[in-house]
């Protein structure tokens, strides 16, 4: 069974959760940590001869440690590249929290050190006309990664993030904060040191700008003891 499993999300849609998650499986393993990965929702898949991939979920899948089948990692794979209830819409098919947290409690009974869930969009995105995305973690009990992209806005979008959160019954585990261009934003490090000081969560480091991402060069910049502590 994998004994630390951790919710992935972000302030926003395309703010870096795949490669951060990416570079925390590849710290993890530099540890001697067994890890798992999945992305239970994918929308904008690639049709290939072995079926309908996400680029995010092959990520995940190289980085960690342990061998699963793709569909193991990307359980609902869907074509377009728009929120995933709509997309399911298009496809004739309803996505439920009910039915990825069954796809989540599958890999956590899998021997592994640690377990990444990473979701889709943020903390809010719908999986149906009732349903947000929160409700699977918080079927789970499940602890939450955070990861800030550092650009103009960040701050109230991560305090946002972390109330709703901890609203819905859930601990902030950590967070990560990513540059996702490569010219860095105005007053970074006066951004930085006060969501340190107002996040109320374990910072994890921040991930530098790489034009070809490689999560095993840019898991040296993180701290991932937190996740292992308790």
């Amino acid at each position: 069974m994998a004994r630390k499993s951790y919710f992935v999300t972000g302030t926003d849609t395309g703010v870096g959760k795949t490669i951060v998650s990416a570079a925390i499986l590849e710290a993890a393993a530099a540890l001697g940590k067994r890890t798992l990965a999945m992305k239970p929702v994918a929308s904008g898949c690639d049709e290939t001869p072995d079926g309908l991939r996400n680029e995010d979920a092959l990520i995940l899948m190289k980085a960690m440690s342990e061998s699963l089948g793709y569909d193991q990692i990307n359980p609902v794979a869907l074509k377009p590249a728009i929120a995933p209830h709509v997309a399911a819409a298009h496809a004739g098919r309803t996505i439920t929290a009910e039915r990825l947290v069954g796809f989540c409690r599958g890999l956590q009974m899998r021997p592994a050190d640690l377990l990444l869930v990473e979701g889709a969009g943020g903390w809010r995105v719908p999986l149906n006309d009732r349903e947000t995305y929160a409700a699977v973690p918080g079927a789970l009990q499940m602890p939450v990664i955070l990861v800030v992209p550092l650009k103009l806005g960040c701050i109230n979008h991560a305090l946002l993030t972390a109330e709703a959160i901890r609203r819905d019954g859930l601990t902030v585990a950590g967070w990560v904060a990513n540059r996702p261009v490569q010219e860095a934003m105005d007053c970074e490090q006066e951004t930085l040191e006060y969501l340190v000081n107002h996040l109320s969560a374990p910072f994890m480091g921040v991930l530098p700008w790489q034009e070809s991402a490689d999560p095993k060069t840019l898991s040296a910049s993180l701290n991932v003891n937190c996740l292992f502590e308790n």
